[in-house]
Formats: C-alpha cells, structure tokens, sequence
C-alpha cells in the first residue's frame, strides 16, 4: 500500500474526466497500461513515489487526490518528493539500508544523512526530524528531553530491558549477565565491572560478539544491540503493560516485545498478547476496594 490513501475507481473517474486513455496515463507517469488498468481495477497499488507524478497527470492536487491521515513520516516525505528507497539512497551515496532502517523505526538516520535528505525531499532539516521521530512512533513536536529518554546506548537498553522485562521475578544480576555472554561467546570476553561500566554510562564500546551475548541473556533480538537502533515503541509500550499483568515467563515477555516493529505488533503477536492476558486474568489478585 501506498503511504496515501489511493482508490482507484476515483482515478479512473478523473481520468475519464479528463478525457485520458490509460495509456496516455501510463505514459505520462512512466509505467505500462496494464500497470494503470490494476490500479484502477483494485487488483494492485502503485509505489508510493508515483503518486505525485500521477496527480500532476491528472491535474489534481496530490492531498486532494491522494490524503493520508496524521503527520508526515519519511515514508511519506520520500514519496511525495516522487523518489524510491534507491534513489534516495543515491542521494546518500550509500545503500538502501539506512533509508529503510530508519522508515521502519529501526535506526535513525546518521547526521551527516539529515541535510542532503531534506534537500533532495524539499524540506527543512528540522521537518525530517519531526517525520523522521513519526516513523519512530514520537508524537510531533517530542521535545529533546523525552527524546533522549528513550534508551539507545548498549547500557541505557540493558537497564531498560531489566527494569521492564521482568514482572513477578528477580532480574539478572551483572553476575549473571556475564556468565551468559562469556557461555554464548565460548571464551571470556566480558568481566563483571565492563557490564557495570555500561550500565552506568562509563562507556558506551561493546564488541559484536559482547551485544550477541547480550542479547541472549536479556532474550531479545540481537539487533536491538547495534548502535541507533532503539527499542521499539510497540514494544515499549507492551512492556510497560505487562507491569500491571502480573508475572509471566520473561522469555515470552522480551521475546515477543523484541519482535515488533515500526508499524506496531504483528497480527500473530497480538494473538498471543491476547492469549496470554487471558490467562493471567483469573490469575491476578482482586484490587482492594478505593484502589
């Protein structure tokens, strides 16, 4: 789907109105009639960036012909300045990757990244910040504070994860964080005061094979580890859920929170939430009365 709302039977009818074929249509956006023909149809939905190119075909204004709901994110800010994930890339001079991670919501474009961006969207840098923090779940106008209060460092996603992944159970001590990560690593590649340095701001370095360790002893995706990347907001916000649940198995707590995404919990996810929270209803104490 288009990050617009696209209805084909209304471009069928302006088009129509206009007194265009498909062709002349496909023609002037730079795709096949049979292309047009599915479009119109419901059988397929054009690339996002074609949007523009086809208002400007049928002489409509892309928000009148095309709305969409809520504020612009980068998604939105790529196609409408009629670019894909590679062009926008090649603006970068980089691969798709950091254009796809950070529409997504799963890691932020670098600084050097922001200026060229927003010139080739044309926008202002301070306009991809705010549809850059959309595509991370930040409501528009986050401030700077609450910004920085999500965890993005190695040590500041270790606290998280202990002080919000584990309800009705004792969380790891540093103790044995390490024996976990040096038994994935096969060899001692961590001591006790390293994982205290990073809980505590001292420092920030972790090697690839001390996050993948990490990861296994907080039950995550290793991901979540990898510099810019953040924890998901979905995720975020079942964690902080879950605290008023009761206790469940962390495993499946941090398992299924790790795995969301940019666009919220997966349909299979959500199920399993659900499943689970039934079973913890009879489970839960009832609240004293006035609480």
């Amino acid at each position: 789907m288009p990050p617009r709302q696209f209805d084909g039977k209304r471009v069928r009818a302006v088009r129509r109105g206009k007194d265009l074929n498909q062709g002349e249509l496909a023609a002037a956006v730079g795709v096949t009639a049979p292309a047009v023909a599915k479009w119109e149809s419901g059988q397929d939905f054009p690339k996002g960036e074609k949007l523009p190119a086809i208002a400007e075909a049928l002489g409509e204004p892309l928000d009148a012909l095309f709305p969409h709901d809520g504020p612009a994110d980068l998604q939105l800010l790529r196609c409408d300045a009629g670019l894909s994930v590679a062009q926008a890339a090649a603006v970068l001079g980089t691969s798709r990757v950091p254009v796809a991670n950070a529409e997504s919501g799963r890691r932020r474009l670098g600084d050097d990244y922001v200026s060229p961006l927003a010139a080739a969207y044309g926008v202002t840098e301070e306009a991809l910040l705010e549809a850059q923090d959309c595509s991370f779940g930040l409501r528009p106008g986050t401030s700077g504070d609450e910004r920085a209060s999500a965890p993005r460092t190695v040590g500041e996603k270790i606290n998280y994860l202990l002080e919000h992944g584990y309800v009705g159970q004792e969380a790891p001590s540093d103790e044995e964080i390490v024996r976990v990560v040096n038994d994935h690593a096969g060899e001692p590649v961590v001591a006790v005061e390293d994982i205290a340095a990073l809980r505590a701001g001292l420092t920030t370095e972790a090697s690839e094979v001390v996050r993948a360790g990490l990861a296994q002893a907080l039950q995550v995706d290793v991901s979540l580890f990898q510099d810019d990347a953040e924890v998901d907001p979905a995720a975020r916000e079942f964690l902080e859920a879950v605290r008023f649940l009761g206790s469940i198995q962390r495993g499946q707590i941090l398992g299924l929170a790790a795995r969301g995404n940019g666009g919220g919990l997966s349909a299979e996810m959500m199920a399993k939430i659900n499943e689970l929270v039934g079973e913890l209803k009879h489970k839960l104490p009832e609240a004293p009365d006035g609480d």
